[in-house]
C-alpha cells in the first residue's frame, strides 16, 4: 500500500497552533518571573517565533497579557442540576484541582493577581473587572441558594462570595508554593468540608 501524503493544515489549525505555542511559553515564562519584565520579544523567543509574530497575532503585550489570564483561569464549572449549595461546594472542588493540575498556569494566573495588588497599571483593571464578574457568579449563585433553601437565609451574598474567593486564592497560594503542601486532596476535601458548613442552613 503506497504511502499517504501527510496532510496539509490548514491556515486556521496553523494560526492556532502558534497561539497556543506563544501563549505556552508566555505563561511559562510569568511563572518564573512574573511579568514585569515580560517582552513580545522574549515570547516570540521561546515559543520558537520571532517578535513580529507575537505582535501579529495579539497585538500588544497588554493583549498577550490578557489571553495569559483568560486561559490561566478557564477551568470547568460544575453542572448545574442539584442544589445551589452542591454547585458552590462542588466549585471549590474544581478550582482547587485546576490549581494543581495545572500549575504553570495557575502560578501565572496567581502571580499577576499579585502583581495586579501591587497597581500594576496594565494588569490591575484587568483583574478587577475579572473578579468582579467570579465574585458576582457566586453572589448569584447564593441567591440561588437562598431561594431554594440550600443555603442559610441570612447569609450576605456579596459577603459570602468574597469569602470564597479569599478561601479560593488563600488555598491555591498555598498549593503552588514551593515546597507544596503534602496531602493535596485532603486539603481540597477540607475546603469544599468548610464550604458546606459556612452555607447550610
Amino acid at each position: 500500500m503506497p504511502d499517504q501524503p501527510p496532510t496539509r493544515r490548514t491556515q486556521r489549525e496553523r494560526r492556532e497552533e502558534t497561539e497556543r505555542r506563544v501563549l505556552a511559553a508566555a505563561t511559562a515564562l510569568i511563572a518564573q518571573h512574573g511579568s514585569r519584565a515580560l517582552t513580545l520579544a522574549e515570547v516570540g523567543k521561546a515559543a520558537g517565533y520571532s517578535r513580529g509574530i507575537v505582535t501579529h497575532h495579539f497585538g500588544s503585550r497588554e493583549n498577550l497579557l490578557r489571553a495569559v489570564m483568560r486561559d490561566a483561569r478557564t477551568f470547568t464549572l460544575p453542572e448545574p442540576g442539584g442544589s445551589a449549595a452542591d454547585w458552590l461546594a462542588e466549585m471549590v472542588r474544581a478550582y482547587l484541582e485546576n490549581v494543581t493540575s495545572r500549575r504553570p498556569s495557575a502560578r501565572a494566573f496567581l502571580q499577576m493577581w499579585g502583581e495586579a495588588i501591587a497597581a500594576d497599571p496594565v494588569l490591575m483593571p484587568l483583574y478587577a473587572e475579572d473578579d468582579a464578574g467570579f465574585r458576582g457568579l457566586l453572589a448569584d449563585k447564593v441567591r440561588d441558594g437562598i431561594r431554594d433553601g440550600s443555603v442559610r437565609a441570612d447569609a450576605d451574598p456579596e459577603a459570602m462570595a468574597v469569602s470564597l474567593v479569599g478561601l479560593l486564592r488563600g488555598i491555591a497560594l498555598q498549593l503552588i508554593s514551593t515546597p507544596a503542601p503534602e496531602r493535596v486532596d485532603a486539603i481540597i476535601d477540607e475546603a469544599v468540608r468548610s464550604t458546606r458548613r459556612a452555607l447550610e442552613p
